[in-house]
């Protein structure tokens, strides 16, 4: 468990949290990724769930996320011979295990001593793509050293004012053998995260590269992006693809004409995302960003060579499956493996992505399809989609709690 100095083991809330970590359930006892919420949130320091946890304003962008998930149903096929589940497919022209990834996040060692090195063992282990993010507490290089051989490994990069800072970053990302350059759009300044606020400070030790020079008064999230340079538009791409040969792709759409534009300035994908409800609040959830976007995409002939990706919300296998139906090439998620990191350290990511790929197959058995190149919209009803409602009351503190009876020792949850 990693304590910052804010998170003083004396004060009675963070020896609490020490007393649960030490008595947390073990491995065989996590039967979904809602469990590793419900421990980190019961475990983790106080600093490193809130900047986790947190999002912006009311927090309504990030419970929709995944709640409009909910709204979305399947049509399943019977009498399919369906012995044989193959959930492998192709992600930037990278084979890999199943149809997700992990996203960046940041600040890693907010929750873990060995941050995003956890992440990337276990999604070695496990021959998951991670994305690395500007942000990671543990410096890029020791990172791309520590992937396993043959893992892939893409880059999430947070344009820098300073333009030659950011051309050696991506010269040093080409040489180290990334294979993906994600370019986040939607963060031109922090969200109002009032969680994370509530924190004020955070590890002076957790520094960023490019942000030396970070206001580190009201919280991480200010912290973290306050060097990311506003005046990002859309003739930078253009500055972009005559320095790289990477393939480059856009971090945060959120509506159709952008995606539109991507295509047209010659990105080879985007990733629909509101940035985990953590930038601005009522931003629609990313699964509805994609059912608008992808008629128009295949209508404009733009679907062609151009991978969409969607982050934000996915829990469960079922909620990969109808992302793909509805013509995303992959998920990303974020939140799950930091909770499974921080709590279990890689054995936590392993375990993870091995209950999510459990889902996967067990739900394209009882959908009536074999490999993932046979998903389509004919799967999925989203006849009521739009049907949806936002609950007035604030509900950031009643997170899922599967555990009846939580197997702590000695704890007064």
């Amino acid at each position: 468990m990693s304590l910052t100095k804010e998170n003083d083991p004396t004060t009675p809330e963070e020896e609490q949290r020490l007393i649960n970590f030490k008595n947390k359930p073990d491995l065989t006892q996590i039967y979904n990724l809602y469990d590793f919420e419900y421990v980190a949130r019961n475990t983790i320091p106080s600093t490193a769930w809130n900047f986790y946890s947190t999002g912006a304003d009311d927090e309504i962008s990030m419970r929709e996320n995944h709640a409009a998930f909910h709204r979305i149903f399947f049509k399943p096929r019977v009498m399919v011979d369906v012995s044989r589940i193959d959930y492998s497919t192709t992600l930037l022209g990278t084979r890999t295990s199943a149809p997700f990834y992990i996203s960046a996040t940041g600040f890693g060692k907010l929750g873990h001593p060995d941050g995003e090195l956890n992440l990337t063992k276990g999604g070695g282990k496990e021959n998951i793509i991670q994305m690395i993010g500007t942000l990671a507490s543990i410096p890029f290089d020791e990172i791309a050293d520590a992937r396993v051989e043959s893992q892939t490994q893409w880059y999430q990069l947070y344009m820098n004012a300073d333009r030659e800072l950011t051309k050696s970053q991506i010269q040093n990302l080409e040489k180290k053998g990334i294979r993906g350059l994600f370019i986040t759009v939607d963060a031109p300044q922090g969200g109002n995260r009032e969680k994370d606020m509530r924190s004020k400070k955070i590890d002076q030790h957790i520094s960023v590269k490019g942000g030396e020079k970070n206001d580190r008064s009201h919280g991480v999230s200010v912290a973290a992006t306050s060097y990311i340079d506003p005046s990002l538009n859309w003739s930078d791409l253009l500055w972009i693809k005559s320095i790289t040969s990477l393939p480059i792709l856009l971090k945060g759409i959120q509506c159709v004409e952008d995606a539109v534009l991507a295509a047209q300035y010659g990105c080879q994908g985007i990733v629909l995302t509101n940035h985990g409800g953590r930038q601005l609040d009522f931003s629609r959830a990313p699964i509805e960003v994609l059912i608008e976007t992808m008629p128009v995409l295949r209508e404009k002939g733009l679907d062609v060579n151009f991978e969409v990706y969607i982050d934000g919300g996915i829990r469960r296998g079922t909620d990969v499956l109808k992302a793909l139906c509805l013509g995303a090439k992959g998920v990303g998620l974020g939140r799950p493996f930091l909770y499974a990191m921080s709590t279990y350290g890689p054995e936590g990511v392993e375990k993870a992505i091995q209950l999510l790929k459990k889902e996967i197959e067990s739900s394209m058995r009882l959908l009536g399809v074999t490999s993932i190149d046979q998903l389509g919209p004919k799967y999925v009803d989203i006849s009521s989609f739009h049907s949806r409602s936002v609950p007035a009351d604030k509900l950031y503190d009643k997170v899922y709690q599967p555990l009846t009876n939580p197997p702590f020792k000695n704890s007064k949850l």
